[in-house]
């Protein structure tokens, strides 16, 4: 997994801020989203709800993204995906 500073650094092709909604808002709205990024580019998703954090990277692991890694802010996480495919 990268580093935050990694992390920090990436340029998403799409961010999808899933702030605000619950389990699985923030899933969905990844499910949705990945279809606009292109193979190999990057997605990040932004969410409030704590239980993103095991859910992207389960759905990354059973679809075969790359889960790069989450940044933790000040009330919600930033979680970033490369699309495998």
């Amino acid at each position: 997994m990268m580093t935050s500073e990694d992390l920090k650094s990436l340029q998403p092709a799409k961010v999808i801020d899933a702030r605000g909604t619950a389990c699985p808002g923030p899933l969905l709205a990844a499910k949705r989203g990945i279809a606009d990024v292109p193979v190999r580019e990057i997605m990040e998703v932004i969410s409030s709800d704590e239980g993103t954090n095991k859910d992207i990277p389960r759905w990354c692991a059973k679809l075969q993204h790359e889960f790069l890694g989450t940044i933790e802010e000040d009330g919600y996480w930033r979680l970033y995906v490369r699309r495998a495919k």
